[in-house]
């Protein structure tokens, strides 16, 4: 019986993509593993990323790993996409799989264990041709709505590895989900690129939603990260549904406008902020974090001292902190004034500093209440940990409790960046 593991890179996307493959080598008889680091697989899926260069280097890192094992090496994602020329060439043990064709991982594989050794270009590739995943690495489902961007943010090289903005259909999502509920999934979380833009036939990401929450199951909606878009008022009502968990990942990236006329986002602080107060309007303990990027070239001190007063006025939940990478082929990557990599990681760091104290001030919110958690793992303590639907980890213990169940649990206490709670 062949062996296969899998190493993830990178965003929600490739988490689904992920999910998806290894299901079905499972349903074909493979023995998977999601433990690369200790994995005796003769044969390995890399997923890579490419959205910094640090990004890069640990995608190569963990395919020169996967060689040195001795293993038959798929190498897909937008690593893979990018740079596969420049780094993958001459190997016979690495398959280079580009993201259109990564749904036919599984008939390249058992085509190459077969000794037909076709080209991947000779496979109908699809980026929505996933199954439905009936087990998965995680305790909540992933579903993937929507591929591809059109905004080419200066940064960003994901337009030009995954290509333009398409969306699923929406009969096939709502079927996905249907599918993933009857397998006993308790929590969906949707994911894309740009999945605000969602738009197929006329149906919108608002009208999506809708049709998702009519689903008559028992089960949590979560929306991953989203453009801070103009969202409507009747959108924003959506999530006094209970199905609808009151989080959202909102993309800021800086809070100085003139940064965010370079990145080419079309938004300014000012409607960030009246974005998070609607939020906040209908669900005063409403969930946001949010990605932040500095050192954009030509980022002044003012710049950033304008992106720390931001991140403390919305009192994120949360903040992915990224140091600006230039990647070949953007816009960012030939403008002038690159800020120097010293600059960049004494920022980085004072914004880390300031992300930790606004968690630990929105966990503080959080004492007291009553969250429905989702449970996840019994760990080594003892506890069994899981998340609230405000996306706080919290860790109950009982006598009774079982994992991926929901439960009603009082916090009443704050432990670093968990929060303790007893069953009501």
């Amino acid at each position: 019986m062949n062996k296969i593991s899998f190493k993830t890179l990178g965003c929600r996307l490739n988490l689904y993509e992920t999910d998806a493959l290894a299901s079905k080598f499972r349903e074909k008889g493979f023995v998977t593993d999601g433990d690369f680091e200790n994995s005796d697989a003769e044969i390995c899926v890399i997923n890579t990323c490419t959205i910094t260069n640090q990004s890069d280097k640990k995608s190569r890192e963990y395919i020169n790993r996967a060689i040195r094992k001795g293993s038959l090496v798929i190498v897909t994602g937008c690593m893979a996409e990018q740079y596969a020329k420049k780094y993958l060439v001459n190997n016979p043990n690495v398959i280079v799989v580009d993201n259109k064709h990564k749904n036919r991982i599984f008939d390249i594989v058992e085509a190459h264990l077969g000794g037909e050794f076709s080209a991947v270009d000779s496979f109908e590739g699809d980026v929505f041709g996933f199954e439905p995943a009936k087990e998965t690495f995680h305790t909540r489902s992933i579903v993937k709505i929507q591929d591809g961007c059109n905004n080419f943010c200066s940064y960003c090289i994901v337009p030009y590895v995954r290509g333009r903005a398409v969306s699923r259909p929406a009969e096939d999502i709502i079927a996905n989900i249907t599918t993933e509920l009857d397998y006993g999934f308790k929590e969906i979380v949707l994911t894309g690129v740009n999945i605000s833009k969602y738009n197929y036939k006329g149906i919108g990401f608002e009208d999506l939603i809708k049709r998702i929450l009519l689903i008559d199951k028992d089960f949590r909606l979560r929306i991953a990260s989203i453009e801070p878009d103009d969202f409507s008022d009747s959108f924003i009502q959506l999530f006094k549904n209970p199905k609808l968990a009151p989080h959202i990942h909102l993309c800021l990236q800086s809070g100085s406008n003139d940064v965010l006329k370079r990145m080419h986002r079309h938004y300014t602080r000012e409607d960030f902020f009246a974005i998070a107060d609607k939020f906040r309007s209908i669900i005063p303990n409403f969930n946001i974090t949010t990605d932040i990027i500095v050192g954009l070239p030509g980022e002044t001190d003012e710049d950033f001292l304008q992106t720390l007063d931001a991140a403390e006025r919305i009192g994120f939940g949360h903040i992915h902190v990224f140091k600006y990478s230039r990647r070949s082929g953007t816009k960012a990557d030939t403008m002038e004034n690159q800020v120097d990599e010293k600059v960049k990681n004494a920022r980085s760091k004072q914004l880390r500093q300031l992300a930790d104290r606004l968690t630990q001030n929105y966990l503080a919110k959080m004492q007291g209440t009553t969250q429905r958690i989702l449970t996840e793992t019994l760990e080594n303590d003892g506890y069994i940990y899981g998340y609230g639907e405000n996306y706080v980890r919290i860790k109950i213990k009982s006598e009774t409790a079982t994992t991926n169940c929901f439960y009603n649990a009082k916090i009443t206490s704050i432990e670093n960046d968990v929060a303790k709670a007893n069953l009501v």
